[in-house]
């Protein structure tokens, strides 16, 4: 599968070129314009904030920087330079593995978020060499991996080969977009990426016959995915019900609410994923009845089975103290709406 698609995508990018790609771009999902309560999927995509680490122009793309046929062959090198600071699982004890997923590459707020969970579980979940980022902006296409379907299932491929199926548990968490059809918004505009939905989320899992894993989604309507993903040895966290959207994205934001309940808070005071989604779920309730929001009803699908395997792995580790949450990229709005939470 992995190969059927990076030949179909060098043969758009080829045919295309960087300007004919442009007519493949994808309008926001409509179901955006409540999760991040700023947008029309009408209206032209925000300019992304000058970061520090924009320091070639990277948040101009694709004016400045590589072209996207040069950043689309650039993935494989990408990827393997990701995946060989995998190490091999720590014998003797359970391991957990994670991989953070942040789809849509015009807001800084996904971006973010990924990269802070990565960095909560390097220093709260000793799981230093056991994680992978794949994030689609515009200020780490030279240095991070894309969020695409392909990058996501060589990845799950990969960690799947050196994981214990019996001990070991991977962790995936995205957060992006997503659509009252339940579809997960992949985008890095003018790329040609495909869009995930829960079969093809459950396929990623299946194909790499992972068998304990735990998986959040942070996105509006995530709870349709939970029925295509639940078995006997999964966990499956959602930020809204399938029939609800979730909020706190946007241009204006450091963090989802999702994000900042269940990492920020929940995370950093639990060392139980059980316990840090009933927390979450007690902030975001909160949260929405202040603001008078309708309320998202994040889910949660557990099993024993599953959480004897998490059992297992936090009694083999150290937990470290809460990890600060900081943006990599700060929005000029962002210090007065974390004051009003």
């Amino acid at each position: 599968m992995i190969l059927r698609r990076v030949i179909a995508t060098f043969i758009i990018a080829f045919v295309l070129g960087a300007g004919g790609t442009a007519l493949l771009l994808h309008s926001k999902p409509e179901s955006t314009t409540t999760h991040a309560q700023t947008e029309s999927p009408t209206t032209a995509p925000p300019a992304a904030d000058d970061s520090p680490d924009d320091k070639n122009g990277d948040n101009n793309w694709p004016d400045n920087g590589d072209s996207p046929e040069q950043v689309l062959y650039a993935q494989s090198e990408r990827m393997r330079k990701a995946l060989d600071k995998v190490t091999s699982r720590v014998p003797g004890r359970a391991n957990l593995y994670l991989i953070a997923f942040a789809g849509d590459g015009e807001e800084n707020v996904f971006r973010n978020e990924a990269e802070f969970v990565v960095h909560q579980f390097i220093e709260r979940f000793d799981a230093a060499g056991h994680t992978v980022l794949l994030v689609n902006n515009p200020a780490t296409l030279e240095s991070t991996p894309l969020a695409s379907l392909t990058n996501l299932e060589t990845a799950v491929d990969d960690i799947a080969q050196k994981m214990d199926p019996d001990q070991d548990v991977l962790l995936v968490f995205l957060t992006s977009h997503g659509t009252r059809d339940h579809v997960l918004y992949v985008n890095m505009d003018p790329l040609p990426f495909d869009q995930i939905g829960p079969d093809d989320l459950a396929d990623v899992f299946d194909g790499a016959h992972i068998r304990n894993k735990v998986v959040v989604i942070s996105a509006c309507y995530s709870g349709g995915f939970i029925d295509a993903l639940k078995d006997d040895n999964s966990m499956v966290i959602t930020a809204a019900r399938a029939d609800r959207a979730s909020f706190g994205c946007g241009t204006d934001s450091d963090i989802t609410d999702f994000g900042r309940a269940f990492f920020v808070e929940g995370l950093n005071h639990n060392d139980s994923f059980v316990g840090a989604f009933n927390v979450a779920k007690s902030l975001i309730d909160a949260w929405e009845t202040k603001d008078g929001d309708e309320h998202s009803y994040p889910q949660i699908s557990t099993t024993p089975k599953i959480e004897n395997v998490l059992r297992n792995w936090r009694n083999s580790i150290h937990v470290g103290p809460p990890v600060p949450f900081a943006p990599v990229s700060k929005s000029p709005d962002s210090d007065a709406l974390t004051a009003l939470r």
